[in-house]
């Protein structure tokens, strides 16, 4: 496969038709063996994300989403973040390259926010497009409440044009979410 093979396209939630947003459920379904997505649209992402969709032909294959949080690393002011989600891949297609022209594609188009942050048991694969593993303390932040999250592992930061020096081994909070707040 080329990169020729590879397409990726952005759609604002809101510009999503339904057979879209039911083949991105089916990918993340079948990706992480999941059936909370079938919640992504109503509980988690009902709108304001920005998805990176990755075809072979007329075919969803991979798929990412950026949502608007705030992360504050420890002496720095709440930092506008591009808080990535739902990184899926159809089983089949894994290894060929979709999931990284989307992470790709993704991290080009976000200099509009001060720094991109995700979560995963993977990060291998996110290291090699950039990624950096965030080492210190993490927390969940709700007003002016810290949330300790002491098991949490996996969180991981994209410097962006505008992103401040960074000390990857401080404390760093992200608001909290309903529900949940680094997954």
């Amino acid at each position: 496969m080329t990169n020729a093979d590879i397409s990726v396209e952005v759609f604002p939630t809101e510009a999503l038709s339904q057979a879209r947003r039911n083949a991105i459920i089916d990918v993340c379904i079948a990706a992480h063996d999941e059936e909370n997505f079938r919640n992504l649209f109503v509980k988690y992402i009902p709108s304001g994300g920005r998805h990176f969709l990755g075809y072979l032909g007329d075919e969803l294959v991979s798929h990412a989403v950026v949502t608007k949080r705030g992360a504050q690393p420890d002496g720095l002011p709440i930092l506008r973040t591009a808080f990535v989600d739902a990184v899926s891949t159809l089983p089949a297609y894994e290894g060929r390259g979709y999931g990284s022209a989307v992470m790709r594609r993704l991290g080009a188009e976000i200099s509009d926010y001060e720094i991109g942050c995700l979560q995963t048991d993977i990060p291998g694969f996110y290291e090699r497009l950039g990624w950096r593993l965030w080492r210190g303390g993490l927390a969940g932040r709700d007003n002016d409440r810290v949330i300790p999250t002491p098991d949490q592992r996996g969180v991981m930061v994209l410097p962006l044009p505008s992103t401040p020096p960074l000390d990857l081994d401080a404390s760093l909070t992200i608001e909290v979410q309903p529900d949940r707040i680094w997954e």
